[in-house]
């Protein structure tokens, strides 16, 4: 199947780019296949489930309990929550709600929050049990996490600390998760009236934005700040396999977060860096549409894919398609739609037997000779991948009110 390119410059792209002609796209009613199935495995795992999250990968297919105390916990009571709209089963929503009450302890006791990850925890779980069923609980849980959200916030420099001590050099860095994270902020200053987190989620935005897309629109994964004067240093990856390549799930950050800080914002800018951002990630997928960890590498290669970059950029399009022209968001809904039927045929669990998981082959963080991440999930399940999938089909059925 050949794939339709357009001329790239300097610059960026002109058109719209790759289209992925010739492929199929997922069909309404593998759909509803994954979303049905996707309710069976989570109401089937849920007895274990429900006190305990899922560990942020799987070992041989299969994620052990744990306690909340990961970045990831969050997306799998956004799982939930999925399912819940879905089906309604009030299995999901008791167990949403208790996994709501172990959030408000966890941010009142100022459990593992130390880090910009508040919105990846607490908008999938918290500010999603408010919107669905007017969860005090969860509004509280959420708007204490913005508060220390904001908490990281570094004025010399204007941008949301990613981890570590806020006065170490070495930490004076932000990543490109945090687009993701920064929703969170505008829900808090919707829901109080109070402009000073909307103010520093659109400082983040700006910084970021100019700093982490390079001229080729790929993406840094972390950027460094001086932190006397709060001027640009330089760029490094930790989890991508070397400096001067593209971190596959960095770049699909990028995708879903320029669509959000569209939203959001309003700033045209954003929509060019979207279009230009998005076609660099599509340009750089093999043929069955489904990135290699990085995209450093090509067709034919013996790198792990990573199935979770591919759900995170589709909800991107299909978020930043209700801004656009409908030639152009249709575009995008094609190719978004040519890309889940990949996932779907080729990575999405079918049977209980094979996994506890909806997405195989995805990859968490990969150690190469150049990147100083720790090794583990590896060609596994991961719980944000099989939250996007859910996401994206979800987004595909209906006119999903999203949580972020």
């Amino acid at each position: 199947m050949e794939r339709k390119d357009e001329t790239k410059n300097k610059k960026g792209y002109k058109g719209m780019g790759v289209a992925f002609e010739g492929y199929p796209e997922i069909s309404g009613e593998e759909i509803r296949a994954a979303l049905d199935f996707g309710c069976r495995q989570i109401l089937h795992v849920l007895p274990g489930f429900t006190d305990k999250f899922k560990h942020a990968f799987s070992t041989k297919g299969f994620y052990p309990p744990v306690e909340n105390r990961d970045w990831t916990c969050g997306f799998w009571t956004g799982e939930i929550w999925l399912a819940y709209e879905h089906c309604g089963d009030e299995r999901l929503r008791h167990a949403g709600e208790v996994q709501v009450h172990d959030f408000l302890n966890r941010i009142d006791n100022k459990i593992s929050v130390d880090h910009h990850d508040m919105g990846f925890l607490y908008s999938p779980s918290c500010v999603a049990a408010y919107k669905l069923i007017g969860s005090q609980e969860g509004r509280e849980a959420a708007l204490k996490a913005a508060d220390q959200l904001v908490s990281r916030f570094q004025p010399i420099g204007e941008f949301i600390q990613a981890w570590g001590p806020m006065n170490a050099p070495e930490n004076y860095r932000l990543i490109i998760d945090c687009l993701l994270n920064l929703p969170l902020l505008y829900w808090a200053s919707q829901e109080t009236g109070e402009g000073r987190y909307r103010e520093i989620a659109e400082k983040h935005i700006h910084t970021a934005v100019a700093n982490v897309v390079r001229e080729d629109y790929s993406t840094w994964h972390t950027f460094f700040f001086d932190m006397k004067t709060g001027a640009p240093d330089h760029g490094a990856t930790c989890q991508g396999y070397r400096d001067g390549s593209a971190w596959a799930r960095g770049q699909a950050w990028g995708v879903y977060g320029l669509a959000l800080a569209y939203k959001y914002t309003g700033r045209k800018e954003y929509v060019d860096l979207f279009r230009n951002v998005t076609e660099y990630f599509l340009t750089h997928l093999p043929q069955d549409l489904v990135p290699y960890w990085d995209l450093e590498f090509s067709e034919g290669c013996d790198e792990p894919r990573d199935s979770s970059s591919a759900s995170i950029a589709v909800c991107g399009m299909l978020e930043m398609c209700k801004y656009l022209e409908p030639e152009e968001a249709v575009h995008y809904r094609k190719v978004a739609g040519r890309i889940m039927k990949s996932v779907y045929d080729n990575y999405a669990v079918k049977d209980f037997e094979t996994s506890n998981g909806l997405v195989l082959h995805a990859t968490y963080s990969k150690r190469s000779p150049y990147n100083t991440c720790n090794h583990g999930g590896v060609d596994e399940c991961n719980i944000w991948g099989e939250y996007f999938f859910m996401e994206a089909v979800t987004r595909m059925s209906w006119d999903w009110v999203l949580y972020w």
